[in-house]
């Protein structure tokens, strides 16, 4: 747990140090956000009904921009392969820099979210709902996204190809987030839909590890 925590304060550290990566996740987020009342137009009733949709398409892409990044400057400088190396098991190394990731990216957009909702008049039932979909569904996006820019490492065209690997594999994510949030809205239970997300986040905290690992050993052979 000590290696864990330490790979988490590294990246972190130097996460804080560049800061353009979250900076520039957080931007998108919003200003993609701002600009859907521009071009829908202004009517309560429309903006009300995409906000769930609005907020979490948004959401996905502005996870992605970083993730192209996760390994990569590690990977230039030999790093990953000292941390391949160590004692440690490589697993551990990916979760703590899957944690990093998310609390540079994730973190901020949970925080900006309802922000957002207020100005897409989402009704009052979703936020709470918009909250617990964003706590469950953004880690599995940093853990699906690890494997993507694992399996990408060293590739040219790096964030073009991981995009086009786990933008599938996010659909899921999207449509049982935006589901809980439209019945919490229309007065059904989201219940089920957040059921699926945190089984969804419960499969990949073992398998997402296991899966990326395997291939940064594939890109390092």
């Amino acid at each position: 747990m000590s290696r864990f925590f330490e790979v988490v304060r590294r990246d972190l550290r130097l996460a804080l140090r560049q800061g353009s990566d979250s900076l520039m996740v957080v931007t998108f987020f919003v200003l993609t956000v701002v600009l859907f009342p521009f071009g829908i137009g202004p009517e309560v009733g429309i903006l009300e009904r995409v906000s769930a949709g609005v907020l979490w398409v948004t959401a996905l892409l502005a996870s992605m921009l970083s993730l192209d990044r996760l390994f990569q400057a590690d990977y230039e400088d030999g790093s990953l392969e000292l941390l391949v190396l160590t004692p440690t098991s490589l697993m551990v190394v990916v979760m703590g820099k899957v944690l990093a990731h998310w609390l540079t990216t994730g973190l901020p957009l949970l925080v900006a979210a309802p922000i957002l909702a207020v100005l897409l008049h989402m009704n009052s039932d979703g936020f709470t709902v918009l909250m617990l979909t964003m706590l469950l569904g953004t880690p599995v996006l940093s853990l699906i996204g690890a494997i993507g820019a694992a399996l990408v490492l060293g590739a040219r065209r790096g964030g073009v190809l991981v995009s086009l690997l786990i933008l599938p594999l996010y659909v899921p994510v999207l449509i049982f987030g935006v589901g809980a949030i439209d019945a919490a809205v229309q007065g059904l239970s989201a219940e089920p839909h957040l059921l699926i997300l945190g089984a969804m986040l419960a499969a990949c905290l073992p398998l997402a590890p296991w899966a990326t690992s395997a291939a940064l050993r594939q890109a390092l052979e």
